[in-house]
């Protein structure tokens, strides 16, 4: 394998709201050191970076270990996985596993409040590209954004007409734009579909639409053929003025690298957290979520599903919900992502099961369980009247109909 030569030091600045808050500094033997800023650990009103990064009596840790060859995983998980990693990577001309000169690239249009740019004096390593192959764009004219998640998607921006344009550079979009899979059918169609039964649930979701792949202008080249609609997201990290508002995933929460998001953790520690910072408000609300996954039979609600949103830069709210998608209409699967007590089995969610969780967590079990058995009682109602008015086929409304058949709370809350 060709040895990539670097210098000896390379920085990159990392900045929360436009303001330097720390460094990443990539060092000999391809070390990589995340280093607080001296003024951002002084200030006792600094907005939260990630609750990674606070001890157990509230205060910054910054005693920080440095990581080989990839960053630190809360700026890991600032970056795409899989085919989206690949394809901008490849734009760039930049090996996808050299994070730190990924985040080089994308670093100006990063999840949440987070912009990483070189160091004023630092300028891309002469003949280096990261380890990667020549790109059609370079470091310096690539699709500058990054959406955590493995999903092609692309940053947009709202026209005045209603169309969708991607900008030239993938900065500052306002919308995301999730492209139809080349694996399965009306993907978009059932994120969408899924996303309005929320909302008529009573869950916290963004705004979505369903747009047509011909209204959208500014599509890279080389992502394929596809067909079928787009759906279109608005970003709940972005202002209608252009704002930032800064979020992490439960990932970055707890400190652990995309590719373990299903196995690090389980419901019960995200409710944990959650009660814990935010109290009854988030512990409702995360419920709800739970409960309506389960139901639609989603078994993708992993650790990068679930995130935290800082309005006010510095106390944590559960952000709206995303990636709501019924995955048994494609896969076979009725296991939860996480685990739920000591089974991820989704056909046993019941009022016994939701009463030991509650206990586990240590949560109050009158609020788990009224709860609960509200979302149930609202979805198996609106299920019931807007089943056929949703953009689903014939078979996405059978699979979950027979799904919902074999979950016991299902049973116990219908009349």
């Amino acid at each position: 394998m060709t040895r990539v030569t670097v210098p000896d030091i390379t920085i990159l600045r990392v900045l929360l709201y436009g303001r330097k808050i720390g460094t990443l500094t990539l060092l000999p033997g391809e070390r990589i050191l995340f280093v607080f800023s001296q003024d951002y650990i002084d200030d006792p009103n600094r907005p939260i970076l990630s609750l990674s990064f606070k001890d157990q009596m509230g205060e910054l840790i910054t005693d920080i270990r440095p990581t080989r060859i990839r960053v630190p995983p809360f700026f890991s998980n600032l970056l795409p996985e899989g085919s989206m990693r690949d394809y901008l990577a490849g734009r760039a001309g930049v090996n996808g596993k050299r994070e730190f000169f990924l985040l080089w690239v994308l670093g100006r249009d990063l999840p949440g409040g987070i912009t990483i740019e070189p160091d004023e004096h630092g300028a891309w390593p002469p003949g280096d590209n990261g380890g990667g192959k020549q790109g059609r764009d370079g470091p310096q004219t690539a699709l500058r954004f990054s959406l955590a998640g493995v999903q092609l998607k692309f940053s947009a921006v709202m026209e005045a007409t209603g169309g969708l344009t991607i900008p030239a550079e993938g900065v500052g979009g306002s919308w995301i734009i999730k492209l139809p899979s080349m694996k399965f059918d009306a993907v978009p169609e059932n994120e969408f579909a899924m996303m309005s039964l929320a909302r008529m649930t009573g869950i916290d979701v963004p705004e979505v639409q369903l747009v047509d792949l011909d209204s959208i202008a500014g599509l890279p080249d080389g992502i394929g053929r596809l067909k079928g609609s787009a759906l279109a997201v608005k970003r709940f990290d972005r202002t209608d003025d252009g704002e930032v508002i800064h979020i992490e995933d439960f990932a970055q929460v707890f400190g652990v690298y995309p590719e373990k998001k299903y196995d690090r953790a389980s419901y019960r520690n995200i409710a944990e957290v959650l009660w814990a910072e935010i109290g009854a408000k988030g512990i409702e609300e995360f419920i709800r979520r739970l409960v309506f996954n389960t139901l639609i039979g989603n078994a993708d609600m992993h650790l990068k599903n679930w995130s935290l949103i800082y309005p006010d830069r510095r106390h944590a709210v559960l952000s709206p919900g995303y990636d709501f998608v019924s995955t048994i209409a494609y896969i076979d699967d009725k296991n939860m992502a996480l685990n739920f007590l000591k089974s991820k089995s989704m056909t046993d969610l019941s009022i016994d099961t939701l009463t030991r969780f509650a206990a586990k967590a240590r949560l109050p079990e009158k609020l788990v369980l009224d709860t609960g058995m509200d979302t149930t009682e609202k979805f198996m109602y609106i299920w019931e009247n807007e089943r056929n008015n949703l953009t689903l086929s014939g078979h996405m409304i059978e699979t979950i109909e027979q799904h919902l058949m074999k979950i016991e709370l299902a049973g116990e809350t219908t009349p």
